[in-house]
């Protein structure tokens, strides 16, 4: 990778920016001062401004625990984003892997690696979600057969999947989808005569949101789990 670039994917400072301070001599690579921008830098270099090293330029992955009032976006005129909750460099690289509605609480993965966020969101990969919610009137029987054999939504050519219906209480129930069609759990819902009036997603995959993160905090993937998708 070129000298700038490398600068401007680990710092927030853009090309041109990048440029002026290698011709201020404030760049070192392994050791060395180097003042040239096109300057290739292999992955094991070990990169610094002013003697302060640089990290890596690695793909990050994040889970947040999306609150409610924000949505997921990177920006908006009118809301907050999820974004504003990160204390990260590069923000503008990062991007959703699994959007949740304005309304909508829980499980959020964020990533720069496009990659392994299509292999989160892609229809042929059946990626289970799981849904924590709860309704507006009794979740009858009838209405659980209906959607865990599938159920046809507005708008919509084919049949939702089979998915998973745990009843938990009368009017709540932890429900399991291997897709994500548009309001796809509310839409569901709706299509047996009820109304979703919480939302929380608690897991993607192999990945369980954190218990100990509170609305609005956030922490790395481990490997483990970055692995499991």
């Amino acid at each position: 990778m070129r000298l700038d670039k490398y600068l401007t994917a680990v710092t927030d400072l853009s090309r041109a920016e990048s440029k002026k301070i290698l011709k201020f001599n404030r760049v070192t690579v392994d050791g060395a001062r180097v003042t040239d921008p096109r300057t290739h830098v292999e992955e094991s270099a070990e990169v610094a401004i002013d003697g302060e090293v640089l990290r890596a330029a690695t793909a990050r992955y994040f889970m947040l625990h999306k609150p409610l009032g924000y949505v997921s976006a990177t920006k908006d005129r009118e809301h907050l984003t999820v974004l504003e909750l990160f204390d990260e460099d590069n923000l503008d690289q990062l991007h959703i892997a699994g959007r949740l509605d304005i309304d909508t609480t829980g499980l959020l993965l964020l990533t720069d690696d496009g990659q392994w966020s299509h292999r989160v969101t892609s229809p042929n990969r059946d990626c289970q979600k799981t849904y924590l919610l709860e309704t507006a009137d009794p979740i009858t029987d009838e209405a659980v057969v209906k959607i865990e054999q599938g159920i046809h939504l507005d708008n919509e050519k084919r049949p939702t999947k089979p998915a998973q219906m745990e009843v938990v209480d009368v009017q709540t129930a932890r429900l399991t989808i291997s897709e994500g069609k548009y309001h796809q759990v509310k839409r569901m819902l709706a299509a047996v005569g009820n109304k979703v009036e919480m939302l929380h997603r608690e897991r993607i995959g192999h990945i369980v949101l954190d218990e100990d993160l509170m609305p609005g905090e956030y922490r790395a993937l481990t490997p483990e789990e970055v692995a499991s998708l």
